[in-house]
Order: C-alpha cells, then structure tokens, then sequence
C-alpha cells in the first residue's frame, strides 16, 4: 500500500489488501495440492474431478501446478456423499454443480463490488481510512447471513412444492411471465453506468417485491426482464396490471410489457422449462409497451369475471416456434357508471 497521502478525490485504499483479507479468512491455508492429489484424497478419478472443477466455473489448470487447498479434497468428498445418499444420481451431477457454480459466482461478484464500493466511499471530511480490518468480520457474516437465507428459502420451497404437490395429487399448471423493459437498448445508449444500474437494480426490486405481493416467485432476472411464476391465475393477472401500471406514478420504474401463459411446466435446479414457458416468453416479445398479452389457457381462466378483466383477442402472429399463435389482450374492465 502506498504510503503517500491520497489527495482530495483519490481512494485512501489499495483494492488488492481485499485479496488478501479474503484469503486468509475464507480458506487460511496457501495452495499446496495438485490435481491427481486432490483426486486421490477426495476417492475419485482425475478425470472426474477436473471436470467438476469446470462445472463449478473455473478455468482448468496445469497437472504439475500446486493450486489446490485441503477445502477442495473436502468438497468433492461431501458432493460424492450425496450421490452415495441418493439426493443426486451421476447423470445429473453437472447440472448440480453447474447451478451452484453459476449462482454463487453471480452473488460473489456482487459482494465484491460491494466491498469495494465501500472501501471507495470514503470523502474529504473522514478522519480517518476505512480500515480494512474491517472486512475480516464482513466475510464470515455474509457466509452466516447467507446459510440463514438458504435455509429460510428450502423451508419455503418445501412448503410451496412439496406440501402442494401433495394436495393436488399430481402436477399443478400453473401461470408463467416475463416482464420487460421497454427500449432497454435505446436506454443503455442515453444513460450512463451509474444511472442504467439504478434503474435496473429499481425494476429488479419493484418487480420482485409486487411478485411476492401477488404470492408468486421470481424465477430469474436478466438484465431487462424477470421471469416470475404463480399458481392463482387471477392473482396473476393483478400483478400483470400492476406492473404495467406502476410506471405511471413512479417515475424510476420504466414503462414494461408483460407475457404471461398458464399450463405445466418442468422444474430443474431452479428454473422452469417446457411449452409453457416458451409461450410466454413468445407473448412478451411481442406485446407493445404497456400491454399485457395472455395465451388461450389463461384467457379461459379469466374470462368468467368479466367484473374484473376484459380480455380482447388479439391479431394472429406467428413468432418462433408457433404458427398462427392465438393471443389475447388483457386490460382491467371498465367501471360500470
């Protein structure tokens, strides 16, 4: 770290001390293992092991090179122990593993940004640096704080999937949608990064917090859209209507567009799959700003309250995967005077 004094503007840290507190208190231990060593500890092949190392999101590495620590042997042992109990079978392994890898790296880079954000806040009229000594607690109360949320969201998901499933007897159809900001292209030429991160982290958490109003999840978010699911299609179409409107009265939510489809889908490792989800992915595509379009399964649902919905039928379209594909306008109904 440079022992000058920063000037008024400049950080008062040096990034690279991050690295260093991250080290010594995620895993404190130096790199001292191989590949075939690892391998052999753990009880498994080389081949097996560098390929889960590659699932998981890392780049491979050389045979000969000691990059490998004690907390590698451990977890390739514990992910060999759910196959042996069953929880896992070998063919989906990589699937397991690559959507472990995949969410933990996104939520990683996230805390790092974070941290360094941080680290990068300090102004003209603090007294002192942020110390970095700081950030030895931050590491293991964010690895706290996140098995608490782990374990609050399997207590949840046993509740929604595994308690439903068994009062329904069988598979549940249920609605999927996506909401989409409108001219994000457009948008991301204008602003700025700072400003189209505020908007997008705005979309993430109304879309989010209306979801889980209306009783539904959100499945993913990427970037400009966020795919949600629920079971009640009425509540569903409340949530449509009210995330189309919100951008009337707040002005940092964007305009949207909704697509919403109802039917079964297929659950792995998080995310939905199947017909159902690609209708709706199709309808959102296509649906101008503002509007919320519905598939012919759903538009059933919704039609007996006309009080409520008024459903128009929209003009035949074909888009990928589907010819002449029926669609439906869904708008509150008009107060009768």
């Amino acid at each position: 770290m440079s022992t000058e004094e920063p000037r008024p503007g400049e950080h008062a840290f040096d990034p690279s001390l991050l690295i260093d507190v991250a080290a010594q208190f995620l895993f404190d231990e130096e790199p001292t293992l191989r590949q075939s060593e690892v391998a052999e500890a753990a009880g498994v092949d080389v081949d097996t092991a560098n390929a889960l190392w590659r699932h998981l999101g890392f780049p491979s590495l050389a045979d000969d090179e000691p990059a490998f620590l004690t907390a590698d042997v451990e977890a390739l042992r514990l992910t060999e122990r759910l196959v042996d109990l069953g929880v896992l079978d070998r063919d989906r392994l990589p699937q397991f593993v690559r959507s472990t890898g995949r969410t933990f790296a996104r939520l990683a880079d996230w805390h790092i940004r974070v941290m360094l954000s941080a680290l990068a806040a300090e102004t003209e009229e603090d007294e002192e640096p942020t110390s970095i000594d700081a950030f030895a607690e931050v590491i293991p109360t964010v690895e706290a704080l996140q098995g608490y949320v782990w374990r609050r969201h399997l207590l949840a998901a046993a509740s929604r999937i595994a308690l439903g499933e068994v009062a329904s007897g069988g598979e549940v159809p249920v609605v999927v949608g996506f909401v989409d900001i409108v001219g994000y292209t457009a948008r991301s030429r204008q602003l700025n990064a700072r400003e189209l991160g505020d908007m997008v982290e705005w979309f993430e958490r109304v879309t989010t917090e209306l979801v889980v109003e209306h009783g539904g999840q959100v499945v993913k978010t990427i970037g400009d859209e966020a795919m949600f699911v629920l079971e009640s299609p009425a509540e569903a179409a409340e949530l449509a209507q009210c995330l189309v409107e919100r951008a009337e009265d707040d002005e940092r939510f964007p305009d949207v567009r909704v697509g919403m489809a109802y039917g079964p889908v297929v659950a792995r490792l998080g995310d939905l799959f199947g017909s159902t989800v690609n209708l709706a992915a199709r309808l959102t595509s296509v649906a101008r700003p503002g509007r919320v379009l519905v598939d012919d399964e759903l538009s059933g649902e919704l039609r007996s309250d006309e009080e409520r919905w008024r459903l128009r039928r929209a003009r035949r379209i074909s888009v990928k995967g589907y010819d002449h594909l029926h669609l439906w306008s869904l708008k509150r109904a008009e107060p009768v005077s």
